[in-house]
C-alpha cells in the first residue's frame, strides 16, 4: 500500500532524486539536494509517495499567502515515475496535497504547468482543477530585448 511522507533528511531527499530528475533533468543529484535544503529554509517541502519501498511520485510544495488568493498551497513540482504512470500514484499524491492544504488553513491549491505538458494538463483537469490563465516571466540573467 502506498505511503506518503515529507522527505527531510539528505538520504530521503536523495531517494526522491531519480523521480524528480524526470521533471527537472537539469540538476545533478548533489545540486538537487543542496537546492531542496536551501528552499526548505523558505518553506519548501518535498512529499514522497512510496510503494513497496520504491519512490513512485514526488511533489515539491510550499504554503504561502498573497493578496490575490489568501493562504494557499503552491505546488512547485509534481511528477510520477515514468514507469509507474496511470497507476493512481499522481492522483493519490495530489489528494494528499489537497488534504494537507486544508489541514493547514489554505483556501486554495495552485500549480503552474509547462505548456508542452499536455498529459499533465489532462490529469489536472480530470482531477477537478481549473485552468485559470497564463504564466508570464522575464529572464533577468540575460539581455531580454
Amino acid at each position: 500500500m502506498p505511503t506518503i511522507h515529507i522527505a527531510e533528511t539528505p538520504a530521503e531527499i536523495a531517494d526522491c532524486f531519480p523521480v524528480m530528475a524526470q521533471l527537472r533533468p537539469q540538476f545533478a543529484q548533489a545540486e538537487f539536494i543542496a537546492r531542496v535544503h536551501r528552499q526548505m529554509a523558505d518553506g519548501y517541502r518535498l512529499a514522497c509517495l512510496r510503494d513497496d519501498g520504491a519512490v513512485k511520485a514526488v511533489a515539491g510544495y510550499r504554503i504561502t499567502e498573497n493578496l490575490a488568493w489568501g493562504r494557499f498551497l503552491y505546488v512547485d513540482d509534481l511528477v510520477t515515475d515514468h514507469a509507474a504512470r496511470s497507476q493512481g500514484y499522481g492522483k493519490a499524491l495530489l489528494a494528499w496535497l489537497t488534504e494537507y492544504a486544508r489541514q493547514n488553513g489554505c483556501a486554495q491549491l495552485h500549480l503552474d504547468s509547462g505548456a508542452q505538458r499536455k498529459d499533465a494538463h489532462r490529469f489536472y483537469l480530470r482531477e477537478g482543477m481549473e485552468n485559470l490563465g497564463f504564466h508570464f516571466m522575464t529572464r533577468l540573467d540575460r539581455d531580454n530585448h
